[in-house]
């Protein structure tokens, strides 16, 4: 699929930060979670599948997140994610980060 040109892949650790941002918020199955970040973003930001549910994995190794059987809205099985207590610290840890390199952008861009 080629790119748009308005479209840019995420910094590293991005799609953990909206992930566990959105699910600190409430849990959700894969789906939803894609499709909340899209809603939020006003359609800026759209989080393929191909990453998503790998990054979901991901996320449950490290304890970050947990998961649990429920059922859609469709009525099927899926997995409700959840962030842990280790995901929140992560999650703060992370943002804290990315304020402070945004900071720094913000004044290279600041400057003439």
């Amino acid at each position: 699929m080629a790119k748009h040109p308005e479209q840019r892949d995420l910094f590293p650790g991005a799609l953990e930060i909206m992930v566990l941002q959105s699910l600190r918020r409430t849990p959700m199955h894969g789906y939803a979670l894609a499709k909340h970040i899209r809603q939020v973003s006003g359609d800026l930001l759209q989080v393929e599948e191909g990453s998503l549910y790998p990054a979901l994995q991901r996320m449950l190794r490290e304890g970050w997140l947990e998961a649990e059987t429920g059922i859609s809205s469709k009525g099927r099985p899926t997995r409700i994610y959840r962030v842990t207590e280790a995901g929140i610290e992560h999650l703060e840890r992370e943002v804290a980060s990315f304020e402070r390199m945004f900071t720094g952008i913000t004044r290279v861009l600041a400057t003439v």
